[in-house]
């Protein structure tokens, strides 16, 4: 059984236009949407970044049946564990059983604005996983105090707490961290069908498996493939430079490199012919994933609304 989601996007709509978006996936037939954590957008063309944990109970107000998610959160550097652990406990209260959490190692991009350090992929590896025990702790609704390599908490106690712990599903894009992700996440979150689904699955991991897929859905794919540019080119960057980059300034020069042919021939879904669409989520899923969520690039919503309504879903009913 595969659930079939939409993204809310935080890096171009404001607040109240991702609580009508949500509104409008569960009305489509959704079953569930996941909304990034950002500071700020990846670039200026994209123009939002809201906060997420407002934006969430916005949504989680307005919706009746749609899960929702946050994928993926940093719970290490911008916001310490144990505030972050409040957030999640409020918008999984508010949204029994329907909530789940995803976290990663985050982004220069969205973790400097404080000025910390910003450490090597590993470190940030072993931070992810004593922000992740010390959010669990918390979620006992004990007092409870914690004096780790990384984090300290003293005397902090949660009173307002979901019936259950929402699942944390760690994002991974190599075979070590895909090990860590399997030995202290209770899921899986990737962008885009990456094979390392299988380094975590060696590895023991078990839980729900995210996967989302970029695609924009326009009048032709002439004009698709120039709203991506336009909008969402920072998917061209190779390896681990989006993690890099400190600023959208940054990121507008590093991706001057990136073409409308690139776009084209990349993993963007820009072909609008609906089985080009099932075709990839049904890839998703046989690689291993059993929640896959496209993302409509661009502010036309409705037009991928309409299709995936029409054409998409009920390919996966």
């Amino acid at each position: 059984m595969t659930d079939v989601g939409y993204t809310l996007s935080s890096e171009e709509f404001g607040p109240n236009e991702l609580v009508a978006q949500a509104e409008r996936a569960e009305a489509v037939g959704f079953d569930f949407a996941s909304v990034s954590d950002h500071y700020h957008p990846w670039l200026e063309a994209q123009g939002e970044s809201p906060f997420v944990w407002s934006t969430l109970g916005g949504v989680a107000a307005a919706v009746e049946e749609l899960d929702l998610a946050v994928g993926v959160a940093c719970p290490t550097i911008r916001i310490h564990p144990a505030i972050l652990a409040q957030a999640v406990a409020s918008a999984a209260a508010m949204a029994p059983e329907r909530f789940f959490f995803g976290v990663g190692t985050g982004e220069l991009l969205n973790e400097h604005v404080l000025g910390d350090h910003w450490p090597e992929h590993a470190v940030r590896m072993e931070m992810l996983e004593e922000a992740v025990s010390v959010m669990r702790q918390l979620w006992i609704g004990e007092q409870t105090s914690h004096h780790g390599t990384h984090y300290d908490v003293q005397n902090a106690r949660l009173f307002t707490l979901p019936e259950e712990p929402p699942p944390i599903c760690v994002s991974a894009f190599g075979e070590r961290a895909a090990r860590g992700a399997a030995a202290f996440g209770d899921g899986f979150w990737s962008v885009g069908p990456q094979t390392v689904i299988e380094d975590w699955a060696a590895a023991g991991g078990e839980g729900p498996r995210f996967c989302q897929l970029h695609a924009c859905v326009a009048d032709s794919e002439d004009d698709a493939v120039e709203t991506v540019h336009e909008q969402w080119r920072n998917t061209g960057l190779p390896g681990e430079l989006a993690a890099e980059l400190p600023t959208t300034a940054h990121f507008e020069q590093a991706t001057q490199v990136v073409s409308e042919a690139d776009i084209r021939e990349g993993s963007v879904i820009t072909d609008q012919d609906p089985q080009a669409h099932i075709d990839s989520f049904q890839a998703a899923i046989d690689a291993g994933y059993d929640r896959v969520y496209v993302h409509q690039i661009g502010d036309d919503q409705e037009a991928a609304f309409d299709l995936y309504e029409r054409e998409i879903l009920p390919s996966f009913e």
